[in-house]
């Protein structure tokens, strides 16, 4: 009894060993692959840069510069200039030039539309961070191609406003390149999910830009996971195409 109860602590033993090693080689794979992706697609020389671009004729520009960021978004209402700005130290609003008393509340709206806008333009960059946790989940094919699937969350500590949202990419295994992301979110007006699909792929200073359709399930309860295949079957909603225009880069 002794030594069979020794065999099957052993077996016990190799059999954890082996889920560690699993799980540690899925973490390094998921990882791997953003880190290849981040590579193709040049987004490493943004930490110091001033990126700028138009999203459906407004403004926005990036300065970042080793871990300082500062992100604006430049919109007029009539003849005034209204500058919001959102940078390591908190959320600022100008208006025509001048600093404006902004509710909490409608910071934190503010602060997370310029940074969503900001977050979809510079793809990987950003995927990186210590807060973000990165899951690899199973290859799936689409048109032909076969990717990579990377989920990622995010903690609340460094998260954001929106920690809670789930992304998950798509990485081509041939390219490295993302050609189709997914996430879902929670706001004040409701959920929802949506996928993007990338075309329009441009480098500008060495750094990778790409437009989106973007689309939505008729089912919003649709897992994020089964996506490919509704977009596949052309069963997904066309809502909007995400296109940057008048693109620069000044590399620091």
């Amino acid at each position: 009894m002794k030594y069979l109860s020794l065999i099957v602590l052993s077996v016990l033993l190799f059999n954890c060993k082996d889920v560690k090693q699993d799980v540690s080689e899925e973490k390094q794979t998921a990882q791997s692959s953003i880190d290849k992706a981040i590579k193709v697609a040049g987004v490493d020389r943004l930490e110091a840069s001033d990126l700028a671009f138009t999203f459906r004729n407004v403004r926005y520009r990036a300065v970042r510069s080793n871990g300082k960021f500062s992100l604006i978004r430049m919109r007029t209402q009539g003849k005034d200039l209204v500058v919001d700005s959102l940078t390591n130290t908190g959320f600022t609003r100008r208006f025509n030039y001048e600093v404006v008393d902004v509710p909490d509340s409608m910071a934190t709206r503010y602060s997370a539309s310029v940074n969503s806008v900001h977050y979809f333009s510079v793809l990987p960059y950003g995927l990186n961070d210590k807060a973000v946790n990165k899951t690899l989940l199973k290859d799936v094919s689409v048109k032909n191609k076969i990717y990579n699937t990377i989920k990622v969350t995010f903690n609340q500590d460094g998260g954001g406003e929106d920690f809670e949202d789930v992304f998950i990419y798509w990485i081509n295994k041939d390219t490295n390149k993302i050609d189709y992301l997914a996430y879902s979110y929670n706001e004040s007006d409701g959920k929802g999910i949506r996928f993007r699909e990338a075309y329009n792929e441009r480098f500008v200073e060495g750094v990778r830009f790409v437009d989106y359709n973007n689309y939505k399930p008729e089912d919003a309860s649709t897992s994020l996971i089964d996506l490919p295949q509704l977009f596949e079957n052309g069963t997904l909603k066309l809502l909007s195409k995400i296109e940057l225009e008048n693109i620069t880069v000044k590399l620091n």
